[in-house]
C-alpha cells in the first residue's frame, strides 16, 4: 500500500473528507444557527439584517458541502453508497430542505406583501433548524452503526428507524451549538436594539447548548459500546476530551466578557475537537455494523484505487490553497456591520 509521509492513502484522504466536512459545520453553522434565530426577531428589518449578514457567504460556504460529497463519493465510493442506502429518507429531507432554504433567501424579500414574506419566514425558519438536527441525527446514527451484513448490504428500517433516542440526542445537540454560534455572528454583524436582543438570546443558546452537550455525552459515555477504547488504548489522544471540553468553557467566558470574535473562534474549535473525537473513535471504520464487526465499512474495504487516491490527493495538493485564498479574500470584503441597501435582500 503507498504511502506518503508514512501515512498511506486511505488514511489521507480520510482526513481530508474529515477536514472538508469540518469547515463545512464550522462554516454553515452560523448559517443555519443564524437561520434558526429567525423568528425570534419580531421586526422586518431586523429579519432583513440577520438575512443580509449571511447573506454574500452562505452559498460559498455550501461549496464545503459539494466537495466533502464529491470527495466522500471520489475515495469511499462503497461508504458513500451504504450511507445513502441506510440514510435515504433524512438525506432526501435534507436536500429538500436545502432547496427551501435557498428559496427563502432569494424569494422572501422579492414582494412587499406581509403574508408573502411572513410565508417565507416560516419555511427559511423551518429550514435551518431541521438541517442543522438533520446533520445531527446523521452523526448520531454513524456512532450507533447499522444493521450492516455480508458486502455491506443495509438491512434495517427505512422510514423512521434513524430517529432513534440517541440520534436525537445528538440532533438536538448539533442544533443547539449551531444556533450558539449562528448568534455570536450575527452579534459581530449586528448594532443596536437588534444586537442588544441578540445578547439575550445567546444566553438562551448557551444554556441549551450546555444542557444537550451534558445529557448527550452522558448517554454517549453510559451506552455507546466502546467509546472509551481507543484512549485507554492510546492515552495521548485524550487531550482530545480536554481541549473540547476547554473550548465549550471558553465560550460563555468570552461571551460575558464581550469578545464576539474570540468566542466564534473558541465555537468553532468546539465543532472542530468534537468532530475530531468521533473521526477517532471510528477510525478506521466508516460505518459500524451493529450485526457483526467483520462487516464494517472501513478506509480500507471502500476505498478506491491506490492509483485514484494518489491522483486526487495531488489535486488537494493544488486545489487547497486556491480554496483557502478564497475564502480569505471573501470574508475580508465582507467584513463588517451589516448596511442595508437597494440590493440588499
Amino acid at each position: 500500500m503507498e504511502t506518503f509521509l508514512g501515512i498511506d492513502y486511505p488514511t489521507l484522504w480520510y482526513l481530508v473528507v474529515g477536514l472538508l466536512f469540518s469547515g463545512y459545520a464550522v462554516l454553515e453553522g452560523f448559517d443555519y444557527g443564524a437561520g434558526s434565530w429567525h423568528l425570534f426577531f419580531k421586526k422586518d428589518l431586523s429579519r432583513r439584517i440577520a438575512i443580509n449578514a449571511i447573506g454574500p457567504l452562505w452559498d460559498a460556504n455550501q461549496v464545503w458541502l459539494i466537495i466533502g460529497g464529491g470527495a466522500l463519493f471520489a475515495g469511499f465510493p462503497v461508504m458513500y453508497a451504504t450511507m445513502l442506502s441506510a440514510m435515504y429518507i433524512p438525506f432526501m429531507l435534507f436536500l429538500l430542505l436545502l432547496v427551501l432554504r435557498s428559496s427563502a433567501i432569494k424569494f422572501r424579500s422579492a414582494e412587499k406583501m406581509l403574508w408573502w414574506r411572513k410565508t417565507w419566514d416560516i419555511v427559511y425558519f423551518t429550514s435551518n433548524v431541521l438541517i442543522a438536527f438533520l446533520l445531527g441525527v446523521v452523526l448520531g446514527n454513524i456512532l450507533q452503526g447499522f444493521e450492516l451484513e455480508e458486502n455491506f448490504s443495509y438491512k434495517g428500517g427505512i422510514f423512521f428507524s434513524f430517529l432513534s433516542p440517541y440520534a436525537i440526542m445528538a440532533g438536538f445537540t448539533t442544533l443547539s451549538l449551531f444556533m450558539t454560534q449562528g448568534a455570536i455572528f450575527l452579534l459581530l454583524k449586528t448594532e443596536g436594539r437588534l444586537h442588544a436582543r441578540l445578547t439575550f438570546l445567546l444566553k438562551k443558546g448557551m444554556i441549551f447548548f450546555i444542557s444537550s452537550f451534558a445529557i448527550t455525552s452522558l448517554y454517549t459515555l453510559i451506552f455507546i459500546h466502546g467509546v472509551t477504547d481507543k484512549f485507554k488504548e492510546q492515552p495521548l489522544f485524550f487531550i482530545l476530551p480536554i481541549l473540547a471540553f476547554l473550548a465549550v468553557a471558553n465560550v460563555p467566558r468570552l461571551v460575558s466578557k464581550k469578545k464576539y470574535f474570540q468566542a466564534l473562534i473558541f465555537s468553532s474549535l468546539t465543532m472542530a475537537f468534537l468532530l475530531m473525537l468521533v473521526a477517532f473513535q471510528l477510525y478506521p471504520v466508516l460505518l459500524p455494523s451493529t450485526i457483526d464487526p467483520t462487516y464494517s465499512v472501513t478506509i480500507y474495504n471502500a476505498a478506491s484505487s491506490q492509483k485514484s487516491l494518489g491522483i486526487m490527493l495531488t489535486m488537494v495538493v493544488v486545489g487547497a490553497p486556491l480554496l483557502a485564498g478564497y475564502l480569505i479574500f471573501l470574508y475580508k470584503t465582507f467584513n463588517g456591520k451589516v448596511q442595508l441597501d437597494d440590493t440588499s435582500y
